[in-house]
């Protein structure tokens, strides 16, 4: 409840970013010790397997694609009434489960207005979306602005967008 009501006085509003708690213990590589870091550090673990087993506008979250193998306990044990006031308040929460592990189990980015840029697969497929059309208008800058050169942006973004909605973007 400290958590969510001085998170709740912040007034965050942005679908670039995401909060999570609580947070992790893993283990340090280096030295083979358990060391209690920031749930940042978990959460990129999770992006790394969801694009590793599916793409980026793949919710980061779940059993499949946010489980959190590498964490051997958490700063505080969440029960399933902390997990919900956590998700209410946009902190998407690292739970335990007794046969699931470790898992994040919310992705919620931290924008206050109700729309689908509320959700990190959302906010990440619109980045990669981004990443892969960006060189597209490069090509063209300085043309003249005709139906033919925007047909020629049309013709070069339209593969790229369909590779994205045939791999369930």
């Amino acid at each position: 409840s400290n958590t969510v009501n001085r998170f709740a006085g912040r007034s965050l509003d942005s679908s670039f970013a995401a909060a999570y708690f609580p947070d992790v213990v893993i283990t340090d590589p280096s030295t083979a010790t358990n060391v209690q870091c920031p749930p940042s550090v978990a959460v990129l673990g999770a992006f790394s397997l969801n694009d590793a087993v599916a793409h980026p506008w793949f919710a980061p979250a779940g059993f499949n694609r946010g489980a959190l193998d590498f964490v051997r306990n958490t700063g505080t044990r969440l029960t399933a009434l902390d997990r919900d006031t956590l998700y209410d308040t946009r902190i998407n929460p690292i739970a335990n489960f007794p046969n699931g592990g470790f898992v994040i189990f919310g992705q919620k980015t931290l924008q206050m207005q109700k729309s689908a840029l509320d959700r990190v697969n959302v906010r990440r497929c619109l980045l990669e979306i981004k990443r892969l059309v960006v060189g597209v208008p490069n090509r063209l800058l300085f043309e003249q602005n005709t139906p033919a050169t925007r047909a020629r942006f049309v013709a070069q973004v339209t593969p790229l967008l369909a590779l994205v909605q045939a791999q369930a973007g």
